[in-house]
């Protein structure tokens, strides 16, 4: 990101370097050499530190890592052009303040940050969720047509924004997360669902960016972003980052000791398939939290399970789950042979997924079949894959044909539709299929964060930078969540919902508009609409009270 001022070119003498592209010019500085000893050469590491003012060849417009080697050139604090647009979306707005104000979130920021922190940190987080984007140099053009939550709405400038990124602590963050998790109730049984993803980056020198299993490979480094989802009051309480190389399995055990160290005692941890391990069983037992947990129906740890039962429940009625499609049964059972209780197993059966999952397995069999029969006569190896499902005969290093194993295949195709959920504590199979289903809440937070806060990517230049914007997705994260929950009540009270999901609410309440007038204040253009009216009331604002919010908006520009 260039920032929007332009300062002199550093006279370093020998380090400074030029190049063009595109028709523009890149001052290069060079921060370091490196010899190699074996190879008798010095390898020359340069970075971007600016581009030319087309107009004055003797002046740049910096980016941020000009601030990393030079921090002692003053930048200005406020936007040089610090014009406002003449028309201010403030539908929005009004909205998120009210979340805001509901959760105290300006006063839990403000006793850790500082005022214009506490300001940016909920700007750009409003600014995520509204334009669904969360890359810096675009912030200014949100800040130009909408009302701010800085003191004052004031606009401040590329370089104070960049330095905000790098400047909040790690200290911060954490005693943020203290003051969020304080007042929650710990007397309240609650589950937590817990779930991770992964996110691609572009950025440099950032330590936690590494190279791991991606969930969308784009042959990019990665990081971890695991958040804590409270789905008995719908609300993000703690997130992490890791670096992309951990897997989820070995991570758990760390938010686990998260959420014990904020008090949390009755609760229960929900679970995907991707968590499961003897280790974390154990380990959520030694803190006495329950947990449910998927395993797929052909895992091992069912698998006899599953054969046992089979054909005992799958067209019994009084075992159907309506909600869900499906048939169930709990049993109780060791995980393994080593496990000191008995866990609570849940099968269940589904038809419609067993013909899908059966259609696809023999296609998948059927695909295999017949590349290696294109194969014959050719020196080839095969993968671990074809050698679970075919036996491969080879005459001396020449394969000659593929017999399919009968009994292998015919045991997956009869675990097709059956799945099992596992919990530590005593309930029966339509409670844990509710429990688990009730995660879908948490994997829309992922889908949120990820689509609607647009946080897939990172833009940043370096390791404090990321961790902060990754905080500030967070707060994001718990306004949306809010607002979410909020349309999703109103959605289930009105005949037409069409309007009450959260883009489609901040599409019609970006249309809310204040306009300046010729005596420079700002006032409402025009009436509020029957839609954005209900859309309000579902925050608890009347249309005749946005008036005063309008004329609150004016008052705190008249100080900017």
């Amino acid at each position: 990101m260039y920032l929007d001022y332009t300062v002199e070119i550093p006279e370093a003498k020998g380090k400074i370097t030029y190049r063009e592209k595109n028709g523009a010019t890149y001052v290069y500085y060079e921060y370091d050499r490196v010899y190699d000893a074996k190879k008798k050469y010095t390898t020359v590491k340069r970075r971007t530190i600016g581009k030319v003012v087309e107009d004055d060849p003797t002046r740049m417009r910096p980016n941020e890592i000009f601030k990393k080697y030079f921090p002692e050139v003053e930048a200005p604090e406020q936007r040089e052009d610090v014009s406002r647009s003449s028309c201010l979306r403030s539908g929005t707005f009004m909205a998120i303040r009210e979340v805001i104000k509901e959760y105290g979130l300006d006063k839990k920021l403000d006793e850790v940050f500082d005022p214009k922190q506490r300001g940016l940190i909920l700007d750009f987080a409003a600014y995520s969720i509204v334009t669904e984007g969360n890359a810096a140099q675009y912030y200014p053009d949100y800040a130009y047509n909408h009302p701010l939550f800085t003191d004052h709405m004031r606009q401040y400038s590329d370089s104070t924004i960049s330095d905000f990124f790098r400047d909040l602590s790690e200290d911060q963050r954490t005693r943020f997360l203290e003051l969020w998790n304080e007042e929650r109730s710990k007397r309240d049984k609650i589950y937590i669902s817990y779930d991770s993803t992964n996110k691609n980056s572009e950025a440099g020198d950032i330590d936690m960016v590494e190279y791991g299993k991606a969930k969308v490979d784009t042959g990019e480094p990665i990081f971890n972003y695991a958040v804590g989802y409270d789905v008995n009051n719908r609300e993000p309480l703690v997130y992490e980052q890791y670096p992309g190389s951990i897997n989820d399995v070995s991570q758990l055990k760390y938010m686990v000791s998260k959420v014990k160290s904020y008090g949390y005692r009755d609760i229960g941890f929900i679970l995907d398939r991707g968590y499961f391990s003897h280790d974390n069983l154990k380990c959520l037992d030694e803190n006495g939290y329950y947990f449910i947990i998927m395993v797929k129906g052909i895992k091992d740890v069912v698998h006899d399970i599953i054969r046992k039962h089979k054909g005992t429940f799958e067209s019994d009625w009084g075992s159907y789950v309506t909600e869900f499609g499906v048939y169930g049964k709990t049993v109780q059972s060791f995980v393994c042979a080593s496990d000191s209780k008995k866990r609570y197993f849940h099968l269940f059966y589904n038809s419609g997924k067993a013909a899908g999952e059966r259609s696809r397995f023999e296609e998948t069999v059927q695909g295999m079949q017949a590349w290696l029969d294109k194969q014959r006569d050719q020196e080839c190896e095969f993968s671990n894959t074809f050698h679970h499902y075919f036996y491969i005969h080879y005459n001396e290093n020449t394969f000659v044909y593929a017999e399919p194993k009968l009994d292998v295949i015919r045991e997956e195709l009869e675990m097709c539709g059956y799945f099992a959920i596992i919990s530590s504590e005593k309930m029966d199979f339509k409670k844990a299929i509710d429990l688990y289903k009730s995660r879908d809440a948490s994997e829309k937070v992922f889908r949120a964060d990820k689509s609607y806060l647009g946080n897939n990517t990172l833009c940043v230049a370096s390791s404090e930078a990321a961790a902060n914007k990754i905080f500030v997705a967070f707060i994001a994260l718990i306004i949306r969540c809010r607002l979410y929950t909020v349309l999703n009540k109103a959605k289930e009270m009105t005949k037409k919902p069409n309007y009450l999901t959260v883009p489609a609410a901040i599409r019609e309440l970006e249309k809310i508009e204040m306009t300046r007038q010729l005596d420079g204040e700002y006032r409402l253009d025009h009436a509020v609409t029957k839609t954005q009216t209900e859309i309000l009331s579902a925050f608890n604002i009347e249309a005749s009270h946005v008036k005063y919010k309008v004329a609150y908006i004016n008052d705190a520009l008249k100080g900017a």
